[in-house]
């Protein structure tokens, strides 16, 4: 590859194939669980599912998903990419067919459950694919950012989509997955290379490419921790405030036994070093903010359409995909305006136009037409491209290679956990301001509840101004807009990392 090429991050032709098989995987996750949303009700009539038992449909891939997404991070790194990427592909086929011949309620239930912990698996894993397998710089950049677009599309999509299939047969928003995993999973294993298992010499995740021990114990506490806290806050308007209380706290002692098992632990699951790069911590908090601000507008945005409104699925579907702009923007605007002005101004330009988006939607009226809300649905999918993708980048950028998997995980850890915090607080918000059915009062409740996503984004805004200053490796402030010898401060980094390691046989910080 050229100079040229490289500076400009242009991809070469495997590089493409391998780039479009990871894309469509999260373009799967994505249509995935749109589509279910939309053929919930469908599911409820066929079946005759109580109010509690739907509810489960849909919260047990969050639990799976969520629960699991750290553990699945961390096993791409250790037992391979590849192998974790290809092998649960496999078992979200499987389950994803299971779940369209289910004929009652707790076996749709275990089987969105287990497609969660497929999606929690294979998600990290081809998102370390791509941060390991492309340079860092603008080639990685723009991989990122096609990678983001395809994302969003998938969701986006699968509104409209599911909503044509549901008037076919709810069914076939299981079995269509089949058929695109099926064919995600052929293109995998031609075109994604096989790489060194880790572990061995020269890929290993401890000194000297030594096999790294698989720990046990903080694998348990950790996601016994993230399933529990998902579960409190996704559960917390469904039950009472004594099981709420009980579970999130339940959570957090588990919290606290893995970070007590992470301290003592040889080889940990989680290296607490990596919380020391501060661009990582504020990439994870924003997107958790920015998530929770992101899915909590969406649901509000449906309720109003769809109960207040009396639009249709379909209707609601085809007035929202205009937030699927992001899929065109992402991968065409934002890596112009990221070479232009770095990835942490973009990121605040995204939480700044989403704080505006949701803000124009507050004087929601009972008759708005549709070039009212146009505005702010065409906003926060311009903020949705500027944000998303960039945030991915500043997540894994700087992390070591055996480490990229985590780095993944936690991302995504955050922004499942800020949807499952978005969905509960608004959904909260939206039934205590809600005095009768009335539409008056439904729109009362909707006003209340939109302040929520508006202060969530208002707080990514806060900790996204924390990184429009970065510093350089020798200490001096720099402008995040402002072009830095990457390569000359990563030979500095890995000296010192080498030296580091060499004397105390332990994995060197990310910084």
């Amino acid at each position: 590859m050229t100079s040229r090429q490289t500076a400009s991050g242009a991809l070469r032709g495997r590089e493409w194939g391998v780039l479009l098989v990871l894309c469509g995987a999260i373009f799967l996750e994505g249509i995935d669980v749109a589509m279910l949303n939309v053929a919930l009700p469908s599911i409820r009539a066929d079946l005759g599912l109580s109010t509690g038992s739907l509810q489960w449909v849909m919260s047990a891939y969050v639990l799976g998903y969520g629960g699991f997404m750290l553990l699945g991070g961390r096993a791409a790194d250790l037992f391979g990419r590849r192998r974790m990427f290809v092998g649960w592909l496999a078992v979200f086929l499987l389950f994803s067919g299971l779940g369209g011949f289910a004929t009652e309620g707790w076996t749709l239930i275990v089987a969105r459950f287990v497609t969660g912990v497929a999606a929690a698996f294979m998600t990290p894993a081809g998102l370390s694919i791509i941060t390991t397998g492309f340079e860092e710089g603008p080639r990685r950049d723009k991989a990122l950012l096609f990678y983001a677009g395809t994302s969003a599309a998938g969701f986006s999509i699968g509104l409209v989509v599911g909503g044509l299939l549901t008037a076919v047969d709810w069914r076939w928003v299981f079995f269509a997955p089949v058929v695109l995993s099926a064919l995600i999973l052929v293109a995998a294993l031609a075109l994604v290379p096989k790489p060194p298992r880790p572990g061995r010499a020269g890929t290993g995740t401890g000194a000297a490419g030594a096999r790294q021990s698989v720990d046990l114990a903080g694998g348990v506490t950790v996601t016994a921790a993230v399933v529990l806290l998902v579960l409190g806050v996704e559960r917390a308007t469904h039950t009472s405030l004594a099981w709420t209380a009980g579970t999130i706290g339940a959570g957090l002692a588990f919290l606290a036994a893995f970070v007590a098992v992470e301290r003592r632990s040889a080889s940990p699951l989680v290296r607490l070093g990596i919380f020391r790069s501060g661009a990582l911590v504020r990439a994870n908090l924003s997107g958790l903010l920015f998530s929770a601000g992101f899915f909590g507008f969406q649901f509000l945005v449906v309720l109003y359409l769809q109960e207040l409104r009396d639009w249709s699925t379909l209707q609601t579907s085809f007035a929202m995909i205009v937030i699927g702009i992001d899929a065109v923007l992402s991968p065409l605007l934002t890596p112009r305006l990221v070479a232009r002005f770095g990835n942490a101004r973009v990121i605040f330009g995204g939480l700044l136009l989403a704080s505006l988006a949701y803000a124009l939607f507050l004087p929601v009226g009972a008759d708005w037409n549709y070039p009212a809300m146009f505005p702010s649905l065409i906003v926060l999918g311009l903020a949705f491209s500027l944000a998303y993708g960039p945030l991915t980048i500043v997540a894994t950028e700087g992390v070591k290679e055996e480490e990229q998997g985590l780095a993944g995980g936690l991302l995504y850890t955050s922004f499942q956990f800020g949807a499952a915090l978005g969905l509960s607080t608004v959904t909260a918000v939206n039934v205590a301001a809600t005095t009768s059915t009335s539409p008056a009062a439904l729109l009362d409740g909707y006003r209340a509840a939109l302040w929520v996503p508006l202060a969530a984004a208002l707080l990514a805004t806060l900790v996204g101004a924390f990184g429009l200053r970065g510093r350089r490796s020798d200490g001096t402030a720099v402008s995040s807009g402002e072009p830095v010898d990457r390569g000359a401060d990563r030979g500095a980094d890995r000296g010192a990392d080498r030296g580091a390691d060499r004397g105390s046989g332990q994995l060197p910080v990310s910084h």
